[in-house]
């Protein structure tokens, strides 16, 4: 039973706070878990339990929560600069990432937003109104990817495949393609998932062959699509389709928000297949988790395009908060800690131990499909019970554990200082987790809601 204390904030919290992704009335039997404090991989809610973090607070926190170096960065800032109008100012910390991001990626102008979607929404535009600008007003489409994801603005929603997501809205959105999915998990027999990538970028060549004359852009989120369960891809497609782009004259979008920054075990995916987006969407661990910020980077060409004489041929998009300069001092303490602590090279070996501490999951009877990709991990759950996404959850929470499956796919995306007792824990409260839900595998008359 918690506390009275946990009981006044999740009441308070349930009178006044709309919850995201969620249908508010689930919280009558499923209460919501009200956190007072969090330190290094741990949440801790008022009566002193605690959850470890396995999805990194919805995938942005990178470096564990209350991390001194981000923490101290952002105390140092506030003593002389908060934030200022980026519409005819600068300052220190925004020049400073933007140019540090520039060298990373090759790409050497940033404009920022505040979160994923609105990442997104800028891609989407620029991309437009270059072509616009270009005299092409005919490339007004997208192409993305069966279930693909991309936000929940209405731009966004127009190029995400997520029918929970975006078919409520479907009179607001702009009617987009949508190419197969390179998912190896539809390999066919004998297939690898080199050829599934191959038969899908021949797929997406038939659609740009039909269409490319009124696309301005192809969106893609590399080599790992979130919401569709984390389903992965082998890099042969995104190098297929920046051929691909490039012939035929089609900007080439890296939705990099979730799998960016380490995340799939190089600093960005898109360098596995050694190619480079006309423009590169960021957010989520860009911060490593303590304040939002978006940022899209593209080409000195895309910039050109917009710079003139004649005001309507600029990029007039803004945001009030854009390049905070305290989210921007965050981030930067993010560069330094991938340059400092050689991240990328550490996440590898932390990758094989969480590897064999996952060997009974992978050789599991109900599981289907395991497959990782750096940091991220996941599998799909044979399972007949309709409720199993919101029954995993909870019960995960009672070991102290906090995962969110999406539908039947349970994954793990853990902050990146998980250590081999953290993973233990998260392995055989799965385990447990698993065997209680499979004994009772029955269809569930509640409704699933979902968790990505």
């Amino acid at each position: 039973m918690p506390s009275s204390q946990a009981q006044h904030w999740l009441a308070r919290s349930r009178a006044a706070v709309w919850h995201p992704c969620t249908q508010m009335k689930r919280h009558e039997t499923l209460p919501l878990i009200p956190i007072a404090k969090a330190d290094g991989i741990w949440l801790e809610d008022f009566d002193g339990k605690r959850y470890l973090d396995g999805v990194s607070s919805w995938w942005v926190n990178l470096f564990g929560h209350n991390n001194p170096r981000i923490k101290n960065a952002i105390k140092n800032q506030l003593d002389t600069l908060e934030h200022v109008i980026l519409a005819g100012f600068t300052h220190r910390p925004v020049v400073e990432l933007s140019e540090r991001l520039a060298a990373l990626t090759g790409l050497g102008h940033a404009f920022y937003g505040s979160d994923g979607a609105s990442a997104t929404e800028i891609a989407l535009k620029m991309s437009f109104h270059y072509w616009r600008n270009h005299g092409q007003t005919q490339k007004q489409r997208f192409i993305s990817l069966e279930n693909s994801y991309h936000g929940e603005t209405v731009g966004a929603l127009a190029v995400t495949d997520v029918p929970l997501f975006s078919h409520t809205y479907a009179p607001l959105l702009r009617q987009n393609l949508r190419a197969p999915s390179p998912d190896a998990r539809h390999a066919r027999h004998g297939e690898s998932g080199a050829d599934v990538a191959r038969r899908a970028a021949a797929a997406l060549e038939q659609l740009l062959q039909q269409h490319g004359h009124e696309v301005a852009a192809f969106i893609i989120e590399p080599l790992v699509q979130g919401a569709a369960g984390m389903a992965m891809y082998d890099p042969l497609y995104l190098a297929e389709a920046r051929r691909l782009c490039d012939h035929y004259h089609v900007h080439l979008i890296a939705d990099e928000i979730a799998v960016g920054f380490g995340r799939t075990g190089t600093l960005f995916a898109c360098e596995q297949a050694a190619i480079r987006a006309d423009f590169l969407c960021l957010s989520k661990g860009i911060t490593g988790g303590y304040l939002p910020l978006s940022c899209v980077l593209t080409t000195d060409d895309v910039y050109a395009a917009f710079y003139d004489d004649d005001i309507s041929r600029g990029f007039l998009h803004s945001h009030s908060y854009t390049g905070n300069a305290l989210a921007c001092s965050a981030a930067l303490a993010v560069l330094d800690i991938f340059a400092d602590d050689n991240v990328i090279a550490a996440n590898l070996v932390t990758a094989e131990r969480f590897n064999q501490h996952l060997a009974p999951l992978a050789s599991h009877p109900a599981v289907r499909h395991f497959r990782q990709c750096g940091m991220i991990w996941a599998f799909d759950v044979d399972c007949a019970r309709n409720d199993f996404a919101t029954a995993f959850f909870s019960l995960m929470l009672q070991h102290g554990c906090l995962l969110r499956p999406i539908g039947k796919t349970v994954y793990f995306m853990p902050p990146y200082i998980i250590e081999d007792s953290h993973m233990q824990q998260l392995v055989s409260a799965t385990l447990s987790v698993l065997k209680q839900l499979l004994q009772h595998d029955q269809a569930s008359t509640i409704q699933e809601t979902p968790l990505p």
